[in-house]
């Protein structure tokens, strides 16, 4: 059930911004399952249950994903390096891997690619409803370059202008420099714009402090932040909620 919290008072929604991974598609399995078998076929046999708890540890203290001040150039090798450290972290407590930098090329590879992630069922049909309402769309998120082949391999990129990746935007969530480049791209104020994403801290926080209205999908029920913003728990619940508008 939503709560009641209500959209009625911004009556000027032009632009809906998305986050990517949480909101729009979510991983294809799972990052233990994952991390786990690509270990296993470069000779590390590790359980998907420590691969798991070590991935969400390590991404949960991780510096921001962004790279401020750094060159175009620069980026694809601070993304990369970026990921490594990570991924290095999560290894480094399950003993030796002679493989790992073979191991981790194949991992930041995978990633890359559209068969790693799926779509929410409701993602795509949610998408094409708001663009035919006159909406226009745009993506927020921390992520790396590899989010444009992402969108692109799943056949929703053409749905956004601007797509923008934290690490070339040159700021991360919950920062109000990555909304400011986002809205900036689309000409617009922050009351014309809407953001949509499953965290608290990095999207509804965000949005807030940049302005924008913000809504929160909150697909598990665990997040109990939901007095101060709206709350679907499927993207398409997002049509019901704009009707408001």
């Amino acid at each position: 059930m939503l709560n009641t919290f209500t959209l009625s008072s911004r009556m000027d929604i032009r632009v809906i911004f998305l986050d990517a991974a949480g909101t729009l598609f979510r991983v294809n399995g799972s990052v233990g399952e994952t991390y786990a078998r690509l270990a296993r076929e470069h000779g590390k046999i590790v359980s998907v249950q420590d691969l798991e708890a070590g991935f969400r540890r390590c991404f949960a203290t991780a510096p921001p994903m962004a790279f401020p001040g750094a060159g175009a150039a620069q980026i694809p090798r601070l993304e990369r390096a970026w990921w490594h450290d990570l991924v290095q972290q999560v290894f480094t407590p399950l003993g030796p891997f002679p493989g790992f930098e073979a191991y981790f090329t194949a991992l930041y590879d995978f990633f890359a690619e559209p068969q790693a992630w799926q779509l929410y069922p409701e993602a795509s049909q949610t998408l094409t409803a708001l663009h035919a309402r006159g909406y226009r769309l745009g993506v927020i998120s921390n992520f790396d370059a590899r989010l444009f082949g992402v969108l692109d391999g799943l056949d929703i990129g053409h749905f956004f202008d601007p797509i923008v990746a934290s690490t070339h935007a040159g700021a991360a969530k919950p920062e109000t420099a990555i909304f400011q480049k986002a809205l900036a791209g689309c000409g617009i104020q922050p009351q014309e714009a809407l953001h949509i994403g499953d965290s608290y801290e990095l999207d509804i926080v965000g949005a807030q402090q940049a302005g924008l209205t913000p809504v929160l999908i909150e697909r598990s029920g665990r997040q109990q932040h939901t007095e101060d913003c709206h709350v679907v728990r499927r993207l398409d619940e997002l049509l019901t909620a704009l009707e408001s508008l």
